[in-house]
């Protein structure tokens, strides 16, 4: 009777983080505000510390929704290319035109290699994007213009 009460709670309790974490991380998706110059904030997947991986300049993007285009900067080169997005999800699996200056550190590399992961976005209080691959917020960016 204990083991069952137990493994009852069990499931119930994570039942409940499992919905107080989906309900901390929605936000609304609406193409209208990813217009503007976003720089990224957070990147998941390399073991080297955030300000490790973009010591001098941090990468910006900037949405063009009248041309449905982006370009932005990688923290060392620039790029841009075409805009393939709608309400609520994006991608950048098409190829970009990016100029070639040598880049120190690994964070260039790892910016890009994110980017052709990201499926979806959600945007917070029109200051915070989210890019996700799946439900996992992937990148951060915060809205600077």
């Amino acid at each position: 009777m204990r083991r069952t009460i137990l493994m009852v709670l069990t499931v119930m309790g994570t039942l409940t983080s499992c919905n107080a974490l989906k309900n901390t991380v929605e936000a609304s998706s609406d193409l209208s505000k990813l217009g503007g110059t976003w720089e990224l904030s957070y990147i998941s997947g390399p073991r080297i510390a955030f300000n490790g991986l973009y010591p001098g300049r941090k990468p910006t993007m900037v949405f063009d929704l009248t041309d449905k285009k982006v370009n932005g900067n990688s923290s060392c080169n620039s790029f841009s290319g075409k805009l393939n997005a709608d309400d609520t999800s994006i991608n950048f699996n098409q190829p970009m035109a990016v100029t070639k200056m040598a880049c120190p550190g690994e964070g260039e590399a790892v910016f890009f290699e994110t980017l052709k992961k990201v499926n979806k976005y959600t945007i917070k209080g029109d200051t915070i994007l989210n890019f996700m691959m799946g439900d996992i917020a992937i990148m951060r960016f915060k809205k600077i213009k």
